[in-house]
């Protein structure tokens, strides 16, 4: 064997070593060498009423804390929900903002009041023209059965340590006294929500309350009260979000979404879907951020 053909044979076997020592070093330092070759966009999809926070929080939590995830499309088709879990997902998304990924939110045909509340810290907001959207409001319910009890000759006999300990009891009607404490409880969460959009949208609470009276409003006319920022599908949301990280068009979207449970999913979704009045039914007793509409 020549020299020569001695030199070549050791550069080819040397070849997967320079190689594999090449990725340990890409792998090892990604902050020193960062690549956007293998950036993912991730998804989460809010949908149907706001009842609890737990899964979409986590979701959120793990995208932003993964380094391979560039940013994040959030979708929000849902008319609302309970409030303490509609600011639980609020203050995950506004967390976006300090750790400076991009979360871009994509308003399907209902995005309103809790579904307008999630999504409005984001960076950018994408509405449909005809999206079902604003309803910057709160909404107390409280079943009322005491006539029907006094036809089937049933009494309930209540012992309480206050007067109003028992404030929205569906056994009788409600005193002038509990619909006011009842009435300050709605105005300082409806402040709280006020203030909450306020700030993640960069409006003045003033001018903002004008408009916050629990109306509803269509993406067109969001636009021109700022709550909104462009008009777009899902699709454009998602080809602005690539466009704005510089990735490729056919970047791959990462949703991780946990499986729900089978009876939830039937009383909720297959069950509620063919009877709609089983929705309410199911609601817990409380303040809600919830467009009470009938669509």
């Amino acid at each position: 064997m020549t020299k020569s053909q001695r030199i070549l044979v050791i550069a080819v076997c040397c070849l997967p070593v320079l190689f594999g020592l090449w990725l340990l070093i890409a792998h090892a330092a990604p902050s020193t060498m960062p690549s956007r070759a293998f950036k993912k966009i991730g998804l989460v999809e809010i949908t149907d009423v706001i009842l609890s926070s737990e899964a979409t929080v986590k979701q959120l939590r793990a995208l932003r804390e993964d380094d391979a995830i560039a940013g994040v499309l959030l979708r929000v088709d849902s008319p609302g929900g309970a409030v303490a879990p509609s600011q639980e997902i609020f203050s995950e998304v506004m967390k976006f903002r300090v750790a400076k990924k991009p979360l871009v939110a994509s308003l399907g045909n209902v995005a309103a009041s809790g579904g307008y509340y999630v999504a409005c810290p984001a960076q950018k907001i994408f509405a449909n023209p005809g999206t079902i959207t604003a309803s910057i409001g709160v909404i107390f319910r409280f079943p009322q059965y005491f006539k029907l009890m006094d036809k089937l000759g049933i009494s309930m006999q209540v012992l309480k340590s206050g007067e109003v300990k028992d404030m929205g009891s569906p056994q009788r009607d409600m005193t002038v006294q509990e619909k006011k404490l009842f009435q300050d409880i709605l105005t300082d969460i409806h402040n709280q929500f006020i203030s909450d959009v306020s700030r993640a949208r960069s409006l003045d609470a003033d001018s903002l309350r004008l408009i916050a009276d629990g109306r509803i409003m269509t993406g067109k006319q969001a636009l021109r009260a700022r709550l909104v920022d462009t008009l777009g599908s899902l699709d454009d949301a998602s080809d602005y979000l690539k466009t704005y990280l510089g990735l490729a068009k056919n970047t791959a979207l990462v949703e991780r979404k946990r499986r729900e449970p089978f009876l939830r999913t039937l009383l909720f979704g297959e069950l509620a879907d063919k009877f709609p009045f089983l929705k309410s039914t199911f609601f817990p007793a409380g303040s809600y951020f919830l467009c009470d509409k009938p669509f």
